[in-house]
């Protein structure tokens, strides 16, 4: 049994799906962001960076949405929600998730947080972000128009979870993920999995579910 604590529609989002996705039995925990839950003493205690996702696997406490997504479809390899090791399609799966981790996403931190670090540079910093999100889509709308439908091909897995995820976060920016015919059919077909529904509804999500 896994615990996910999570706060709705944050990075836990990709976890939550491919909890689903595998049929894992697991219990969520939600973590009040407004409140600052997440600076408390007992969830410092299990995260120390004071962010969403924690994932308890086994008693043990562990962070970082993607690794999570990956750990998960490595314990779970009956799902085949991932490559296996030493298969053909093993390094465009790693490729691909680090990419979404590494590449794409801090730059949406940058978007909704601009004044973070520099807030007299905030304007700056999100005109930057959008730019960098928007290279970002336009490489990965070209990947799926070559070698879709899926990220991996014909083979649906964990990193198409992990893309709507990010292109969920995308919705309300000048040109989201959907303005790219690629990314937009996408998201039509990863939205109408099950899982997919059953995460918003359990999440309570309602916009662009």
């Amino acid at each position: 049994m896994y615990t996910l604590y999570y706060a709705p529609g944050s990075a836990n989002l990709a976890v939550h799906l491919t909890l689903l996705e595998i049929g894992a039995p697991h219990n969520l925990e939600r973590v009040d962001l407004d409140a600052g839950q997440q600076r408390s003493a007992a969830y410092l205690a299990l995260n120390p960076n004071g962010v969403v996702p924690t994932l308890v696997v086994e008693g043990v406490p562990h962070g970082e949405a993607a690794a999570l997504t990956m750990l998960l479809a490595e314990r779970h390899p009956v799902s085949a929600v991932a490559p296996a090791p030493g298969s053909a399609q093993r390094a465009d799966y790693l490729q691909w998730m680090f990419y979404l981790a590494n590449s794409l996403q801090p730059l949406f931190r940058q978007w909704f947080y601009p004044g973070d670090h520099l807030p007299a540079a905030a304007d700056s910093i999100k005109e930057a972000a959008q730019r960098g999100i928007e290279k970002c889509w336009s490489h990965i709308d070209a990947h799926l128009a070559t070698h879709g439908p899926y990220m991996l091909g014909d083979r649906f897995s964990v990193v198409d979870l992990y893309a709507l995820m990010l292109m969920r976060w995308s919705r309300n920016m000048p040109r989201p993920a959907t303005a790219w015919p690629q990314l937009d059919a996408l998201a039509t077909r990863l939205k109408a999995r099950p899982s997919w529904k059953q995460a918003c509804a359990t999440e309570g999500l309602l916009e662009w579910a």
